[in-house]
C-alpha cells in the first residue's frame, strides 16, 4: 500500500439477521473481499445472538467483529445487559457506543456512552463511538456544538496511550435510518472538519479515524469518500448483502487510495 491508510469500511446489522444468517452473510463477505485485505479494513456489527457464530466463520481477523453495545462493568445484576468480559470470550474487536438509536430511543446520556468508552478501552476493545444531532439541533445551527459535546463527554478521560483504539461516526440522526434523508456532501464535509478540530484538541497525537454513517449508497459513497476528514464509510441497509457490500468497497477504494496519493 506504500504508506497509505486502509480504507473504513463497516456496517451495523442492528436487530436483522439471524445467527444462522449472519453467518452465511460473514461468510459470503469474507470470500468476495478476500483480494482486498491489504487496503481495506472492513468490520460487521452484528446482535448479540449472532456474536458466536460470527467469531467462529471469520478468519484471521478478515473482518473485524463488533457488539452493538456493552455494560461498563464486567459483572454485576444488570439483568438484560452484557458484559466486556462476554464480549472478550467471542474475541470480539470493536464495541459501537452511543448508536443514535441507544441515544434517542433508550434515552443514554453522554455521561453513559463515556463509562462505556473508557470500559471498552480498558478492556483492549476498539471503541466506535458514534455522534451525530437531530434534525432540529440542525434547524437551530447548533449542529457543531451538539458534535463537540457528544465528543468531548464521551471520551473525556480516555488515556492518550489507549487513543490508537477510538474510532468516531458521524452519523446525523436525520440521515438515518428507514426514513433517513442523506446528507449532502459539502454539509458532511463541513461536520467532519469540526469534528476533526475537536479530536486534534483532545488527542493531539493521535490521528483519530472518523467515519461517515448515514443513508449511505451506491449513488453518494463515491462523492462522500473524497471528502476532508472522511476516513471511512460505516453503511446501513446497503451492506446488508455481501455481493452488493463487495461492490461498494470496490466502487469507492480507487476514490480513496487516489485522495491520498
Amino acid at each position: 500500500m506504500n504508506g497509505m491508510k486502509p480504507l473504513l469500511m463497516g456496517t451495523n446489522l442492528k436487530m436483522y439477521k439471524t445467527a444462522a444468517e449472519t453467518q452465511a452473510y460473514l461468510s459470503a463477505l469474507q470470500t468476495l473481499t478476500q483480494d482486498l485485505r491489504t487496503d481495506t479494513t472492513l468490520f460487521v456489527i452484528p446482535s448479540y445472538p449472532a456474536l458466536e457464530r460470527a467469531a467462529n466463520t471469520v478468519k484471521d481477523k478478515a473482518i473485524l467483529l463488533g457488539a452493538q453495545n456493552m455494560h461498563p462493568e464486567e459483572q454485576g445484576q444488570f439483568t438484560g445487559e452484557v458484559s466486556p468480559l462476554m464480549l472478550q470470550e467471542f474475541g470480539i474487536d470493536i464495541v459501537e457506543i452511543g448508536h443514535s438509536e441507544r441515544r434517542h430511543v433508550f434515552h443514554e446520556t453522554d455521561e453513559q456512552e463515556n463509562k462505556k468508552v473508557l470500559s471498552a478501552l480498558d478492556h483492549g476493545f476498539i471503541a466506535l463511538l458514534c455522534a451525530g444531532e437531530t434534525a432540529e439541533q440542525k434547524a437551530a445551527g447548533i449542529a457543531d456544538e451538539v458534535l463537540s459535546m457528544q465528543l468531548k463527554i464521551g471520551l473525556s478521560g480516555a488515556r492518550s496511550e489507549t487513543a490508537n483504539r477510538i474510532w468516531v461516526a458521524y452519523e446525523p440522526v436525520w440521515a438515518i435510518g428507514v426514513n433517513g434523508v442523506p446528507a449532502p456532501a459539502d454539509y458532511v464535509r463541513e461536520r467532519h472538519t469540526s469534528i476533526r478540530r475537536v479530536l486534534t484538541q483532545l488527542f493531539p497525537a493521535q490521528e483519530i479515524p472518523v467515519l461517515y454513517g448515514g443513508s449511505v449508497n451506491p449513488q453518494n459513497a463515491e462523492e462522500l469518500i473524497v471528502q476532508p476528514n472522511v476516513d471511512g464509510l460505516f453503511t446501513g441497509r446497503a451492506a446488508w448483502e455481501a455481493e452488493k457490500f463487495s461492490v461498494l468497497i470496490r466502487q469507492v477504494l480507487p476514490l480513496w487510495q487516489r485522495k491520498q496519493s
